[in-house]
């Protein structure tokens, strides 16, 4: 694998999957006998508003991460994000679309500039950081797209309606475009984690949270590394096989 893009990288999931990709680039740099260098950085992540929070985590990778900043409002920013990283670590093999928003509301009470601002990240961000990458992807014939979903794309959560119609759109566009670039060598896959304790959910009530992890058959729960460990292995060649396809990593939740 080539240089993978990270969306909202510096916390959370995202924060995860690029620690698993600089840990595996540096193994296998140190397996191939090539010495470690800031300038053989391939991973890249993006950050929106916490830009000292980004650079501690390039520190803590000791370069094996470069940050670069992306506010998916910004409709013209992917391409350009795109062409950055691209000029400074070489060619994107893999997207992780893992950057995004939630705000909370009854349906009844959301008003539209909420509605169109959960949609538009979430869903709208994504389509356009994709067609930002897709463009070299289709051209060299090879490339790996991850999209981070959410289990409210498949269970009803009440006051998740933008959030959860925006997720279950990605699942529909993950397949959609799967069956597009399929055949110039692309694979496009979700991942649809469950309830996973980051800052996102800081401020969700432990009732609230008790509601959501009840139907868990695994009492450990859904960790940041573990659906880090899931996209991480779409990203690679172990599955080559593997696109189109929605993997859940939620303790068991939805069995």
């Amino acid at each position: 694998m080539g240089t993978v893009l990270v969306t909202g990288g510096s916390r959370g999931i995202g924060r995860a999957v690029v620690e698993a990709l600089a840990a595996a680039d540096a193994a296998a740099r140190l397996a191939a006998g090539i010495p470690a260098s800031p300038g053989g950085c391939r991973v890249a992540f993006t950050w929106r508003v916490e830009e000292a929070r980004a650079r501690e985590l390039e520190a803590a990778t000791g370069g094996g991460a470069r940050a670069f900043h992306l506010d998916l409002a910004d409709r013209g920013r992917p391409d350009d994000l795109v062409a950055e990283v691209e000029s400074q670590l070489g060619p994107i093999e893999g997207l992780v679309n893992n950057a995004g928003l939630r705000r909370e509301s009854l349906l009844a009470l959301t008003s539209d500039q909420d509605w169109d601002a959960v949609v538009d990240a979430n869903l709208g961000g994504l389509f356009r950081c994709c067609r930002a990458v897709l463009r070299g992807m289709v051209v060299r014939r090879r490339g790996a797209i991850v999209n981070v979903s959410s289990l409210s794309a498949l269970h009803g959560v009440a006051g998740q309606g933008s959030y959860a119609a925006a997720k279950a759109g990605i699942l529909g566009l993950t397949r959609a475009l799967a069956r597009e670039v399929g055949r110039r060598g692309v694979r496009v896959n979700a991942v649809v984690p469950g309830f996973v304790a980051t800052e996102l959910v800081a401020e969700v009530p432990p009732a609230a949270v008790a509601a959501l992890r009840a139907g868990e058959c695994l009492s450990a729960g859904t960790t940041a590394e573990a659906v880090a460990d899931a996209i991480v292995f779409l990203l690679s060649d172990r599955a080559a096989a593997i696109t189109g396809q929605a993997l859940v990593v939620d303790a068991g939740a939805s069995a």
